[in-house]
């Protein structure tokens, strides 16, 4: 067996499998979602998350809760729990629904720029100039595949940038980034050497709360009950969540805490590019050369950013 030195670079080893385990979460959802609903199916698949979790931390570390953490981390990572889980993938699961899993994916790649600069504002983490460089590269890449140029009405000379898909889901997909870099600086400031996966329990049961609350508030109750009936959406939602908010997000966390904010988002955000075959696959969706070659700058972008 190969001995892999994986200390020195644990947190971007970490951000990789992130990134691979959610192109598998994105392309379960996104299917998902469109058959039983954004609320109902983040309210499942945090329940089945936190089953996940409990049962592995219950295996390694003991304890079915996480009930060692002092007050401070529930506070920090309730926090963030709420952030990240309920309004940053409340936003971006209606923006699969929308606009595509692949494309809100690509937007979601301005994660790494927002959580840099949000890591530089209140964890004082530096940016370099290449890292700054990096954060214009990836925004231009997806404004390359959001935006084109349109001829205004009456004057064919005359030029007006627009949208190329619905202002809606991508105002959505923004959003969850927001939501989603948010909820990273939330968790390193709370838990910077927590059990990641304990972490993660905590953040999951603040989730389940928010959505709970949510689903009451918004009277779809019948629809979460239908959504219970769908065993093939169930099944669907099961695999995304072992992926998801088991593996995928405890990874996030693991990432975070053995490097920067900037490095691990960086890395996690390369989804966009991992889902592209999968997506023309699967939901037989168009692969465009713009968006092709959209991904492909936001990558360097991330290069940029990982490097510097």
């Amino acid at each position: 067996m190969l001995n892999i030195p994986l200390g020195p670079r644990l947190g971007e080893f970490a951000a990789l499998a992130t990134a691979l385990f959610w192109t598998i979460t994105v392309l379960c959802f996104e299917y998902a979602g469109k058959r039983v609903g954004t609320r109902s199916l983040n309210l499942i698949r945090l329940s089945f998350g936190f089953i996940f979790l409990s049962l592995f931390t219950w295996i390694t570390r003991g304890r079915i809760l996480p009930l060692d953490a002092p007050p401070s981390l529930w506070f920090w990572l309730t926090a963030s729990g709420f952030v990240g889980f309920v309004v940053g993938d409340l936003l971006l699961f209606q923006a699969f629904i929308e606009i595509g899993g692949r494309i809100s994916m690509l937007i979601y790649s301005a994660v790494p720029p927002l959580s840099a600069v949000l890591g530089w504002i209140f964890l004082r983490e530096r940016i370099s100039l290449q890292g700054f460089v990096g954060m214009v590269i990836t925004l231009s890449g997806i404004a390359l595949v959001i935006l084109e140029k349109d001829s205004a009405e009456g004057d064919s000379d005359a030029t007006r940038t627009q949208f190329r898909h619905p202002l809606r889901g991508v105002l959505l997909a923004f959003g969850g980034a927001l939501g989603q870099a948010a909820g990273l600086i939330l968790s390193k400031h709370g838990a910077p050497s927590f059990n990641p996966f304990a972490a993660t329990q905590i953040r999951c049961l603040a989730g389940i709360v928010g959505f709970t609350l949510v689903v009451l508030a918004t009277r779809h109750g019948s629809q979460l009950i239908a959504a219970f009936r769908d065993r093939k959406a169930l099944r669907i939602i099961l695999l995304g969540s072992f992926f998801g908010p088991f593996l995928g997000v405890s990874l996030s966390l693991l990432a975070i805490q053995h490097t920067s904010t900037g490095v691990a988002s960086t890395i996690m955000a390369l989804v966009p590019v991992l889902v592209i075959w999968p997506s023309h696959i699967l939901f037989h969706e168009p692969i465009r050369f713009r968006e092709v070659v959209g991904a492909l700058i936001a990558v360097a972008g991330t290069v940029l950013l990982f490097f510097h």
